[in-house]
């Protein structure tokens, strides 16, 4: 009984986000409410049983060392001082809210410093490795022992070529500190076709991901909803 109530409103609510087709409508801002709160719940408890409460837990044991277990009251006491940014402070405490400040610059300091080396080596780095290790590949030569593997070794040094050259003509085109005359502008006019084939690519990719997931929807109706498909 509770899995067919389920699959009814499941179809309820996929039925009222497809009704934005014909415009904005109270039943699809419906669905987009109960959608965004159900959201912020289900994330609001799973932070709070997976990292939070585990977290203070684990920070406050009495076996872990005191410079531990006195970071963790530091951290504890600076989350509760960003409550001071509810309205409901502002109302009783005005005085107060500005203790919230404290943990947000704390937060985005720290997050700022932290983001920026991980961006650089989680992201720069290998992917500036990967758009020329390819070129240094012993595998990077021509096997002329058919005509297919030929083709395909052709095929394989051709595309680390392209990458890099897509990758050097968009940086080109994105530099400004000089005037983009002569064969600058050729290579940044070179550029700007290499970002366009790729937003096209990563748009179409995100097209088809979508018609991926109005297909499964639509096939949900006819399926477990209908039961006009198997």
């Amino acid at each position: 009984m509770i899995e067919i109530i389920g699959i009814w409103i499941a179809a309820f609510l996929t039925l009222a986000v497809l009704s934005f087709v014909f415009g904005d409508n109270p039943i699809y801002k419906l669905a987009e409410h109960i959608f965004v709160g159900v959201s912020a719940g289900y994330g609001v408890i799973l932070t709070l049983n997976q990292a939070i409460v585990p977290s203070i837990q684990m920070g406050l044991d009495p076996q872990q060392h005191i410079f531990v277990r006195t970071m963790t009251a530091i951290a504890i006491f600076l989350g509760i001082l960003t409550l001071t940014r509810l309205e409901i402070f502002s109302y009783i405490i005005p005085s107060l809210v500005w203790l919230s400040r404290l943990p947000i610059a704390f937060v985005v300091g720290v997050g700022s410093g932290i983001g920026i080396v991980a961006t650089i080596q989680g992201f720069i780095f290998p992917q500036v490795s990967a758009t020329f290790l390819p070129l240094l590949s012993p595998s990077f030569s021509l096997d002329l022992s058919s005509p297919l593997n030929f083709l395909i070794s052709a095929l394989t040094i051709i595309g680390p070529i392209v990458i890099l050259l897509g990758v050097i003509t968009g940086l080109v085109y994105f530099y400004f500190s000089a005037e983009q005359r002569g064969i600058l502008l050729g290579i940044a006019k070179l550029g700007i076709i290499i970002i366009m084939i790729t937003f096209g690519a990563s748009f179409g990719y995100t097209i088809m991901a979508r018609f991926s997931l109005l297909i499964s929807r639509f096939y949900f109706l006819l399926s477990d909803w209908l039961n006009l498909i198997k």
